[in-house]
């Protein structure tokens, strides 16, 4: 977008049409994915009583003022997971959701603080079901695009090709020469030896780097370039201490069933076989919820109610798409704002 114009400026939009017009075309063929698949679409509620407990990621609060006159705060959603969930425990088996979700402290070509969220749900199925729908959705996607191809800067790959499948170790260990699962028990991590290994693969650490820290520098800077290129990469199995919402795989404790799907180096989708245990759960948010005090100031509450709901929902696997990245992807758009339709305008900056 020209930064001298506002996005509705007729020139700009002009340019901006065929995207928008594209995406239109991809929304309609997902919706007829999922709907020959037996999936329901669901809406779920913006305001929530917790936006989501991930420690670095951060959210719009807002304020309900009850008849009465009392008042409570609440959130917009950064993605629609708790409310889904409570889907699946009053007993919906297939879903899906075109969430509008909202992410403060993120802007940039890949990052817009309004974006969508297509998020799927598959009750007493596993994880590996969602990896093969992803792979499908993203033919399903080109064809309504009328593209063969993903690209994004100077990266290209096939919509159409099966996907790489890479667990993280093996990523560690082919791109950046790093032993991860050494650095990893089932209930704790090791951040001198991560650090270590880092270090000895020419990776900066600094002084107060967390283990969390290292991980997410290795992950950026040396395996997420490479994940992707000429067709998708599935990268599998991430550690317990990064998948706060999965569950344990059945042979080693030490990571969890948590994929992401990757195209010409972006992150696409990211999937969880789903972590029914609400005491461990609650255990797990709650070290996020200090971690992001720890490094943020902040916390945000627990929502009893989706803890509650835990104990009711059956075995299922879910995933949530960036649905704005896989139209930029599918029309070779270089920035998130030239495929949303009204894009948010910060104050001072008409784009």
């Amino acid at each position: 977008m020209n930064a001298a114009s506002p996005w509705w400026a007729p020139h700009v939009h002009a340019d901006r049409r065929p995207f928008l017009a594209a995406r239109g075309r991809i929304t309609a063929a997902a919706r007829d994915f999922f709907r020959a698949r037996g999936f329901t679409e669901v809406e779920s509620a913006v305001l929530q009583v917790s936006p989501g407990n991930e420690a670095h990621l951060h959210a719009f609060a807002t304020e309900l003022h009850a008849p009465d006159g009392t008042r409570a705060r609440l959130y917009l959603h950064t993605s629609p997971e708790f409310a889904c969930k409570k889907l699946l425990a009053a007993g919906e088996r297939r879903i899906f959701d075109f969430a509008r979700v909202f992410r403060n402290r993120e802007r940039g070509a890949l990052h817009h603080p309004e974006f969508t969220l297509l998020e799927w749900y598959r009750a007493e199925e596993r994880y590996e079901a969602l990896m093969q729908d992803c792979a499908a959705l993203l033919a399903a996607a080109a064809h309504a695009a009328g593209t063969r191809r993903l690209a994004f800067r100077d990266r290209i790959a096939t919509p159409f090709a099966e996907p790489e499948q890479l667990t993280v170790a093996q990523a560690f260990a082919r791109f950046a020469d790093v032993d991860l699962l050494a650095t990893v028990s089932p209930d704790a991590t090791d951040r001198h030896a991560l650090a270590g290994a880092a270090t000895k693969a020419g990776i900066r650490v600094a002084a107060d780097d967390t283990w969390a820290d290292v991980f997410s520098r290795v992950l950026v800077e040396r395996i997420e370039p490479n994940l992707g290129i000429g067709r998708p990469t599935i990268l599998y199995e991430y550690p317990v201490a990064e998948a706060a919402l999965a569950r344990r795989t059945a042979h080693d404790p030490r990571v969890a069933e948590r994929f992401e799907l990757y195209a010409c180096g972006v992150e696409l989708a990211n999937g969880f076989g789903e972590l029914t245990d609400a005491a461990e759960q609650r255990h797990r948010f709650e070290a996020e919820m200090s971690e992001k005090e720890r490094v943020h100031g902040e916390r945000y509450p627990l929502d009893e109610d989706f803890l509650a709901a835990l104990a009711a929902m059956p075995r299922a696997s879910g995933v949530a798409l960036g649905f704005d990245r896989l139209i930029m992807l599918l029309t070779g758009a270089p920035r998130i704002e030239q495929v949303i339709w009204t894009p948010v305008v910060e104050r001072g900056n008409p784009t």
